[in-house]
Formats: structure tokens, sequence, C-alpha cells
């Protein structure tokens, strides 16, 4: 029972292992995919808040100041607006990262600067890219990385990663103008990499979560199919039980009724046929002899039959020779087969009827599958067991293709595996393909 509680362990533990090994690389992929979404996510929510920041700027605080006296270049109001910006547009006390700002005067494909907190760049001249174009012309934000290589960028002293924003608007006296700003893009990132920072752990905590509360199902799940499967064994195992006490009656019956009787028959039909001594025709002389004889073939058949259905000497006539019959037909079929055991070999019952069956299923095997030249069946004692060695040099089989043939239904040596594990035995199965196989089997004995 302990043996059974621990095989019954160990079965439902390697799917949970599975099951959890692939539910950690599911949630490390879906946290991955995850997370990257976020962070695309977040950097467009930074960039939105990046263009919600020049509609502030530009709509709200610079709009209703610049004036004719700014366009004029006026020094007391261009101070003015020195002063605006640097208390409210580019402080750094925000963390929000602005270095430089543009008001543009648009005429054709080039712009004038009529201001910027930078004092140098004021009533330059340059040619204005088809991005700023479009978006003054449709009056529309923009934003995006700049490379800090067009013309405007020649005298800005700037460098590094930058998001450039640039929207259209007014002057108090109607005029259209073009605002633009630069922000550090390490702003925008450190916006972004909070907001995903904020969600990722949420999410796998989320998927972590989730996979724990699948365990138990798993669990149940595992348990049920390794409680199904042990259930479909155990009737196997009965049905198998079942079908060898009835070939044990069956031959039984066989061997001391229908066999016995024949034998008599022969024995009959060649002494009448001795007595006759010339005492009648030699067609009747013949027809005793050939019924004796075919009587004796009978006899031989049935015996055959009966080593197949169950040995009914098994335990009388010893191991050996039930071994010696199983190994028969392989001789005739031109296959080189070898029986070795100890002189005077006497087991239990049960460990004589296991090794049989497993002799039995072997070398079915080797008849229907192997293609084999030479078969040899041994038996050997030590340390208290008894072992059972069939080994031949046949084509050999591959894990596969021993999987495929339990799914079809062939469970003849797995079976008695089970039934060598009860009786506190093994039962190994060596094979590889081009190399033969080797069944052992390893029982204790009194």
């Amino acid at each position: 029972m302990q043996g059974q509680d621990t095989r019954r362990r160990t079965d439902v533990a390697m799917p949970m292992v599975r099951f959890a090994l692939a539910s950690l690389l599911a949630v490390i992929v879906a946290g991955l995919i995850g997370v990257t979404l976020q962070r695309k996510a977040a950097r467009d929510d930074a960039i939105r808040d990046a263009s919600t920041l020049a509609h502030l700027a530009g709509d709200a605080i610079l709009s209703p100041n610049v004036n004719r006296a700014l366009l004029d270049g006026d020094p007391r109001q261009v101070a003015k607006v020195d002063r605006l910006v640097r208390a409210k547009i580019m402080s750094r006390r925000d963390g929000i990262g602005i270095l430089r700002v543009k008001i543009w005067d648009i005429s054709g494909h080039t712009g004038r600067i009529v201001y910027s907190d930078l004092h140098s760049l004021r009533n330059r001249r340059f040619p204005l890219p088809e991005d700023e174009l479009e978006a003054f012309e449709t009056n529309r934000v923009r934003a995006e990385q700049t490379d800090l290589k067009n013309a405007e960028n020649r005298f800005d002293r700037l460098s590094g990663k930058l998001l450039e924003v640039y929207l259209p608007i007014h002057s108090t006296t109607g005029r259209p103008l073009l605002f633009e700003l630069y922000q550090k893009q390490s702003a925008v990132s450190a916006t972004a990499r909070k907001t995903w920072e904020a969600f990722a752990p949420a999410l796998i905590g989320a998927l972590l979560l989730l996979s724990l509360l699948q365990l138990p199902l798993a669990y149940r799940m595992a348990r049920t199919l390794h409680d199904n499967r042990q259930e479909r064994e155990a009737l196997l195992l009965r049905a198998l039980a079942a079908s060898d006490t009835e070939r044990r009656r069956i031959a039984s019956d066989l061997h001391d009724g229908v066999v016995q009787d024949l034998a008599g028959t022969s024995y009959a039909l060649a002494a009448a046929a001795d007595r006759l001594n010339g005492n009648a025709t030699p067609e009747v002389s013949e027809a005793l002899h050939d019924g004796a004889h075919q009587t004796r073939r009978s006899i031989r058949q049935l015996r055959s039959l009966l080593v197949d259905i169950y040995p009914p000497d098994l335990h009388r006539a010893g191991l050996a020779a039930a071994l010696s019959d199983l190994v028969a037909p392989l001789e005739s079929r031109g296959v080189n087969a070898r029986v070795e055991l100890p002189p005077g070999l006497r087991l239990e019952p049960d460990a004589e009827a296991l090794m049989f069956r497993t002799a039995q299923e072997a070398l079915r095997n080797v008849m229907a599958h192997s293609h084999a030249e030479h078969v040899d069946v041994s038996v050997t004692l030590a340390n208290r067991h008894a072992g059972l060695t069939i080994a031949d040099d046949g084509r050999g089989f591959s894990p596969a293709d021993a999987a495929a043939a339990q799914e079809d239904g062939h469970l003849g040596l797995r079976l008695l595996g089970d039934m060598a594990r009860d009786a506190g035995g093994s039962l190994d199965i060596d094979s590889e393909p081009g190399r033969g196989t080797r069944v052992c089997l390893e029982v204790p004995v009194a």
C-alpha cells in the first residue's frame, strides 16, 4: 500500500511539475507581451501629455501675450514674455524638461522666429520642414522625435534625444503663428516608465494569481486521470487474472480429459494393429496404424495448444519444461533458441507463473515483430531473487513505438510489469532500433 501511494504521488507530481513549468512560461511570455504593450501605451500617453502641455503653453499662456509689440520686437514686451516663459513654461521644478520655446511667423515655405527664449534666434529666417508646414496649414498639433539636423537647429545649442512639439496659435491681432517647443526625450520616457511600472506589477501579479488558482484544478485533474488509469489497469489485471483462471481450467480439462482419451485411443489402435498379426487384410492393418498415427499427431497439436493456453504441467514438470515448450515454435521457424536454467530449479508457484507469463508474452512479440535470428532465455538465482532474461537480436523498437503500441491497447508487458511490482519485483525492457530487445524480470523468492 505504501508503495502504491508513493507511485501515485509520483505519477501525479510529474504532470503537476510540467503544468507549473508551462504556466510559468506562459506567465513570462504574457508578462513580456503585456509589459511591452504597456510601455508603448505609456509612451503614447506621455507624448499626448506633451501635446496637451504644448496646447496649454501656447494657447493659454503665450497667445494672449503675443501682440503687435512682440511681433515688432519691442524690448519691454520681449522681456515680459521672457519672464512668463521662464516662470510658467520652462520651470524645472515640475520635471517636464522643456529646453527651447519658439514662435514662428510663417510666410510661404519659410518662417521668421518672432520669439525664442534664446535671443540669438530672434528675427532669423529658416526654411521650414514639410511636417511643420503641414501642422500650420491643417491647424493640428504634431509631436515627434527630432534629430536636430534642420537648418533652424544650427544655432539652438541643443543635443541628445529631444521631443519636438508644434501647434498653430494666434496673436492678439488674429495673425496665425506656429508655436514650437523642445522637450527632453528622457522626461517623456520617465513619464512613460512611471506609468507602466505602476501597472506592470498588477499585470504580472494577476497572471501569477491566475496560474496559482489553476494549480488545484490541475492537481485534481491529474489525480483524476491517474486514478482513472489505475482503475483501468486494475480492471485489465482482474480481467487478465480471470482469463488466466479460465485458461487454466480449460487447459486442465483438455489435458486430463480429451488428451488422455486420445492417448488411450492411440494406444488401443496401435495394440489392435499389433494383435491382428496378419489375420486381417492389409487395408485394415494400415487403417489401424494410420489412425494411431493421426491420433498421436492430434495429441501433439493439442499439447502445443495447451502450452499457448496455459501449461497444465508447469508446477509438476517445472519451469524448464514449460520454457522449452515456449521456444519450440521459434525453432520450427528457423530461429536459434536457447534455454538455460539452474539444475533442479524450483520456485514458488506465483513466481513460476509470473516468469512463464513474461516469457510467453516476450516470445510472442519476438515471433510477431522482431525478425530475430537468435533468442536466449535464461533464469538465474542470486541474493534471494530470481531473474528471467529474454534477449533477441531482432530489429528492436524505440520508446515512441512502445508508447504508440500502448495507446493502441497492447498492454501485455506493462500489465506484467505491474504484477511484478505488486510481487515486490521489477520488469525492465531495454530496446533500440536495430539492436534487438532485452526483457529482464526479477522477483523475490523465499
